[in-house]
């Protein structure tokens, strides 16, 4: 191509979120809301696979064409859905120097706990570019903006510490929906599954003794209660880094 060849317009993202919403018809039982409350149990009972506008309009008992009155596609679909998860999530309230460390915990705790609710966002969260335009993820990205820079972070850092912070919480969150999402697939207890694992692996690694004595120290330990402990434990390690950045007045 010719250097000085006009390029073509760079077409801007769509989102369910920045185009005008369609003329609805007189549909008093169908509405966007409703269409999204059902997605959510669909997705929540079947998984991300099973979501298609033909049959969550079955289950709506209304025709998919129908739904492209509040909906143009499943990627706006997608896109109401998350963040109708996000706005389960109790955005932390700005707590200055003195309580921000509480705060951040409890926004961890119930991002956490929403997210391993509904184990299919593991699959979404980072595949959706346009998922940070909802306004309940706005809301809570606010929210944590907020509660960063009243805790006193130098100006600047409250974006960086933002992105630590969820970095931390959605990479563990994620990894452990995945987790929960396979053992639930297999029809077994999650006690019952790391009892039935723990001689392979104590055979497999008779020749590592620090593997072996982990195992070992975890063996009789309910499992949740294990990655609730191994959450936290990473979760303070990251608040102590970011209190390394806070200044004291």
């Amino acid at each position: 191509m010719p250097v000085d060849a006009e390029l073509p317009p760079q077409q801007p993202i769509r989102s369910v979120w920045t185009r005008p919403q369609r003329r609805k018809r007189e549909q008093p039982s169908l509405s966007r809301e409703h269409i999204v409350a059902v997605a959510l149990e669909l997705l929540d009972a079947e998984g991300l696979e099973a979501l298609s506008m033909r049959k969550l309009g079955t289950r709506l008992n209304a025709g998919a064409t129908s739904l492209y009155t509040h909906v143009a596609n499943k990627d706006e679909l997608l896109e109401l859905a998350v963040d109708a998860v996000y706005g389960e999530i109790e955005p932390p309230t700005p707590a200055g120097r003195d309580q921000w460390r509480a705060a951040a915990v409890s926004s961890a705790q119930s991002l956490r706990s929403t997210f391993l609710k509904h184990p299919w966002m593991a699959s979404v969260v980072g595949e959706l570019g346009v998922t940070q335009l909802g306004p309940n993820m706005a809301r809570l990205s606010e929210g944590m903006l907020a509660l960063f820079e009243t805790a006193g972070l130098p100006a600047g850092e409250a974006d960086f510490a933002v992105s630590t912070f969820a970095g931390y919480v959605l990479g563990m969150t994620t990894s452990e929906a995945a987790w929960l999402t396979t053992l639930a697939r297999s029809g077994q207890s999650e006690q019952d599954w790391v009892a039935g694992l723990l001689p392979a692996a104590e055979e497999a690694l008779r020749d590592h003794p620090q593997l072996r004595a982990q195992y070992a120290a975890v063996r009789d330990k309910d499992p949740r209660e294990v990655r609730d402990e191994k959450f936290d434990y990473g979760l303070q390690r990251v608040l102590d880094g970011l209190e390394t950045r806070i200044s004291k007045p």
